[in-house]
């Protein structure tokens, strides 16, 4: 897929707590991400509605804003810190052209945005800039966006994207890792598996690094994309969540002014008015903000394709669950699982229902007992025994609503059950 338009994500500098920043002077002035983050590419214009539509970011379920477009110059970026610090907002502002010692600053910044999508050849310089910003703004991210895994060779200047990944990371230092993939939702063009198989990548190199990492989806029709619909964009997040994601991110909040994109359709159309995208973003980011704080704590171990019954118990050896079965007149399974630790020794799992065009109801015989495991519950974000959504069937049943995921807790192996 030709790649037309990469947002350059501004990575979440989280700064952690002020005692933290001292510290992270002294540890080589690395970012710590202490939240999870619901951003986006194409921050709106600073203009006399810049107040009403920072409130909109807000109230949609948005956490960090992007800068480079509607801020895009030093005394924009100031600006859009101030009122991002009025919403409750946090800001990883543009920096390009301005000298590390002059970077905006303020109670409302992560970070900076230094490049997108370099190739290898850049790798030398970027870690210069890393450095300065490091030295400059203790605490904060120099953020870095990276291809996608359906780029070329030849524009990547690597033998493979393992090997672009790797030299990245390892070459460049950063301290959150990140992509952009935009996979295809067409009959007969089916993108998805490829947008998993980058995600793996990401979620294998993050945890050799030990860094978060986030990744851009597609929100907006544009070249050969189609105009996702809500199960579409559901599907897209709760799989990146199943991979151990700690950020997601939408191509695009306001729609930019490109021939490329001649239909318009992102969350904010240049008009203002608002696409239906808007509510559907709404809708998933509360559910995804309330299951941020225990996503945080989790560390990916692993995620399971489940495609059809074969070979399904072989499949599940290592996971929480030990069957996913079904109705006679139900689809064959279709699911993605991401299999977590929790930091207090738990495990966790995500059950993704990987259809976007039906719901699916598996019935699921997790390894402990019901009454041992728990949910998140993604209108509250607290921890709920799990529900048994068809009593009259024999069974838990687990209802997964299209592209829908939900996170249930487990005893470790090691505890009580």
């Amino acid at each position: 897929m030709q790649h037309l338009f990469t947002p350059m994500i501004l990575l979440a500098a989280i700064t952690a707590m002020p005692a933290n920043e001292s510290n992270a002077a002294e540890t080589g002035q690395r970012f710590i991400q202490d939240r999870f983050v619901i951003s986006f590419w194409v921050d709106p214009p600073l203009d006399d509605k810049a107040d009403e539509r920072y409130r909109e970011i807000q109230e949609a379920g948005f956490n960090v804003v992007l800068g480079g477009f509607g801020a895009s110059l030093p005394e924009k970026a100031a600006k859009q810190l101030q009122l991002c610090e009025k919403y409750g907002l946090k800001a990883i502002v543009w920096s390009q052209g301005i000298d590390a010692e002059n970077l905006p600053d303020g109670p409302a910044c992560w970070g900076y945005s230094v490049r997108d999508e370099p190739s290898t050849e850049d790798f030398p310089g970027l870690r210069d800039r890393v450095d300065e910003i490091r030295a400059a703004r203790p605490g904060k991210l120099a953020y870095i966006n990276l291809f996608p895994n359906y780029v070329s060779k030849e524009g990547m200047k690597a033998s493979s994207y393992e090997e672009y990944i790797q030299r990245f990371l390892d070459e460049v230092g950063v301290d959150v890792l990140s992509m952009d993939h935009y996979p295809l939702f067409k009959p007969g063009e089916d993108g998805r598996d490829n947008y998993c198989a980058n995600l793996e990548v990401m979620r294998t190199e993050s945890l050799r690094k030990g860094i978060p990492f986030w990744n851009f989806f597609n929100t907006m029709p544009y070249g050969p994309q189609t105009d996702p619909t809500e199960a579409q964009l559901r599907w897209q997040i709760y799989s990146s969540l199943a991979y151990g994601a700690k950020g997601i991110l939408y191509f695009c909040y306001y729609t930019p002014v490109s021939p490329e994109f001649p239909k318009g359709g992102a969350i904010i159309q240049t008009n203002d008015k608002k696409t239906r995208h808007y509510d559907q973003a709404r809708r998933i980011n509360h559910e995804i903000a309330n299951l941020g704080p225990t996503l945080m704590k989790l560390e990916c171990q692993k995620a399971i394709r489940i495609k059809g019954e074969e070979n399904l118990s072989e499949l599940l050896k290592d996971s929480p669950i030990r069957n996913l079965g079904r109705a006679d007149y139900d689809p064959l399974p279709d699911y993605l699982l991401g299999v977590f630790k929790h930091e207090d020794g738990r495990r966790a799992v995500l059950l993704n229902n990987y259809h976007f065009a039906y719901t699916a109801w598996p019935t699921v015989e997790f390894d402990a007992e019901p009454s041992q495991v728990m949910e998140v519950d993604k209108t509250s974000g607290k921890e709920a025994p799990v529900q048994d959504d068809s009593p009259e069937l024999e069974g838990i049943q687990i209802s997964l609503d299209a592209g829908e995921g939900r996170l249930f807790l487990l005893p470790g192996k090691n505890q009580d059950r």
